[in-house]
């Protein structure tokens, strides 16, 4: 029989840091919450090459004393739970700090050298102690300020196994500022500073507000295309803020999640945002943002990994419904606003004709001769006839066929004055450019509308104020029902979900340890092959925790249906219809953003229309 054995605290420490300190990144990121946990109000991060050579971190929180220091790298010994919980089963759960485990520091330790410096607020000298690879190899007095300096330095060196495993510095270095900067997003109330390679990365002063400080890390440009959260919900509060569907990327790597303050990826949360946005982006398309969950601490477990990135919730549902439905009031606010300011690499087509010298001038034409530029745009122009595209009080809209009609066509009506008291936010109609896009002349400003993606908005809007996603969501029974095998783990995902799918008309119940029963589907989806729909279905549920594929296929239908009945590009709109589009563009929700995330309209402010004729 083999003997069991205790394993040397060094080799214990090892294997924990197989989990705790996976990569630079994550030793870095248990350095922070470690300074945030103490209280500090400024925290100083320095990397050489991303974290590889060397990582320190310093803080002017509360400090150690030596004989704290000796217990902080000792494994399971942790300041962060109070006398009063100590010994209560329930202790970990009503947790309020970051850091708990008590395994970060000895972890970091046995796989580093590590070097610990701190002083308290009062004290005369600080105190240093050295470990390398899970040996002490120095200890004594410290000169510094008040408060903790930690360094680590030789990450995994003594394990080389681990060591050839690590990315390039650039990918260690991108890793470890995206853990400052959730970090940081977490705390405005913190000043944080990384320096990498001598070169200051992130500066952000202490006490700024949260859009401020959220801007600052992700985009500034977000906080004039958001909108910002603050609701409650019984014990539990939302706040952050939400970028307009507008304002949206290709990858889901803006989208910054809190839970108490603490810095999550959960799939549950994941999940509702993408719900939250279900008709308002394409597939392919993801929100920006940064939402704080706020809720009792005896209501969330933090305690699932020991990298505490992953939470689970006693009620997981109410904080899905609480999100999704605080996300959708949020937008609510901000649904008819579409992109702030045209997109700036369009803008920038917009430039003057760059003027020659004299002398060049002289040598390619005779001051008396168009250039060649006017006569591309104006020969064939019959300039005795009446000016095009010009309506009087007693014809309609004409068009003159010559040369220059191969140029995008236009119609403009004759300008009547945009008061203060029309109140108007998408201005008034002024004519059409391309049969395609409205011009609306509003008091701040010119207003581009794309006439068939707004019309397609509003649309929608309307088939779900009918009842039309009832409707589509309708189920159809079939003539005989279907079995469809599956593995074990998708049936038993499907089995739990059987109750939101029968809300939207997919009837199926459990037929064996390896096979669903498909009674009915959406009346929509009717035609659809059973297999692949819960094939996908349970793929979504695995990555989501909810049935979000089914949701956002009846959306596409709904989609389908209001692309069809919209007003095409290349249709001739008259002035009055023109209006009307935009009336209700002010009236309904979501107009700024057509059903796939892109804007309705763009609006350029009269500055901006200064600045390309050089008036400014």
């Amino acid at each position: 029989m083999p003997t069991i054995r205790r394993l040397p605290e060094a080799l214990v420490n090892r294997i924990a840091a197989g989990e705790v300190v996976e990569r630079p990144s994550a030793a870095l990121k248990e350095l922070v919450e470690n300074a945030i946990d103490a209280g500090a109000s400024n925290i100083a991060v320095s990397l050489i090459d991303g974290g590889l050579t060397r990582i320190e971190v310093s803080d002017d929180g509360c400090g150690m004393a030596p004989e704290a220091m000796e217990l902080a790298l000792e494994r399971h010994a942790t300041s962060k739970l109070p006398d009063t919980l100590i010994g209560e089963a329930q202790a970990i759960e009503r947790v309020a700090t970051l850091g708990f485990r008590g395994e970060a520091l000895p972890s970091i330790a046995s796989v580093s050298r590590f070097t610990l410096e701190s002083r308290p607020h009062g004290a005369e000298q600080g105190w240093r102690r050295v470990v390398d690879h899970g040996a002490l190899v120095e200890e004594g007095p410290a000169a510094l300020p008040p408060g903790t300096r930690a360094r680590i330095e030789q990450v995994f060196a003594k394990v080389p196994a681990r060591r050839k495993f690590l990315r390039t510095p650039r990918s260690e270095y991108g890793a470890c500022l995206d853990v400052v900067r959730r970090l940081a997003m977490a705390r405005p109330d913190i000043g944080f500073t990384l320096d990498h390679a001598e070169r200051r990365a992130l500066a952000l002063q202490p006490d700024d507000s949260l859009p401020d400080r959220v801007a600052q890390i992700v985009a500034r440009e977000l906080k004039s295309n958001g909108v910002l959260l603050d609701m409650q919900r019984g014990d539990m509060t939302l706040t952050g803020i939400a970028g307009l569907p507008t304002y949206n990327r290709g990858v889901a790597d803006h989208q910054y999640l809190f839970v108490n303050g603490r810095p999550v990826k959960d799939r549950l949360l994941v999940g509702a945002v993408r719900g939250a946005y279900s008709d308002m982006l394409a597939r392919d398309r993801h929100a920006v943002l940064a939402l704080f969950l706020d809720l009792p601490s005896e209501d969330v477990d933090v305690n699932v990994h020991p990298a505490k990135t992953e939470v689970r919730f006693r009620d997981a549902q109410a904080v899905r419904g609480f999100i999704v439905s605080g996300l959708r009031q949020a937008l609510a606010t901000g649904d008819r606003r579409s992109a702030q300011t045209p997109d700036a690499g369009a803008m920038g087509k917009w430039q003057q004709e760059p003027l020659a010298s004299k002398s060049e001038a002289l040598g390619q034409q005779r001051r008396d001769e168009p250039s060649p530029a006017l006569r591309s745009i104006f020969d064939g122009r019959d300039w005795s006839a009446a000016s095009p595209n010009v309506r009087d009080n007693s014809q309609s809209w004409h068009r003159q066929e010559t040369d220059v009609m191969a140029l995008p066509q236009g119609r403009a009506e004759e300008a009547e004055p945009v008061s203060a008291e029309q109140d108007f936010p998408l201005g008034v109609a002024r004519g059409q450019v391309a049969n395609t896009y409205i011009v609306a002349e509003a008091n701040d400003g010119l207003v581009l509308v794309d006439q068939h993606a707004a019309h397609e908005r509003l649309v929608l809007e309307r088939l779900k104020a009918a009842g039309a996603g009832e409707a589509v969501a309708r189920s159809q029974a079939l003539l005989m029902p279907d079995v469809v095998e599956l593995d074990e783990p998708a049936c038993d995902r499907l089995e739990q979900a059987i109750d939101k799918l029968d809300s939207l008309g997919l009837s199926i119940e459990r037929f064996g340890p390896g096979a669903m029963l498909v009674r009915s589907l959406p009346h929509a989806l009717a035609g659809g092959d059973p297999h692949k729909l819960l094939q996908d279905i349970a793929d979504d549920l695995a990555k989501h925790g909810e049935a979000l594929w089914l949701e956002e296929k009846l959306d596409l239908v709904l989609g389908t249906m209001a692309c069809h009945g919209s007003v095409r590009a290349g249709r001739t709109l008259r002035v009055d219809e023109m209006n009307a589009l935009l009336r209700e563009m002010e009236r309904t929700p979501r107009s700024g953003q057509c059903n796939h995330g892109r804007p309705t309209w763009v609006k350029l402010s009269m500055d901006d229309v200064e600045k390309l004729f050089g008036r400014h």
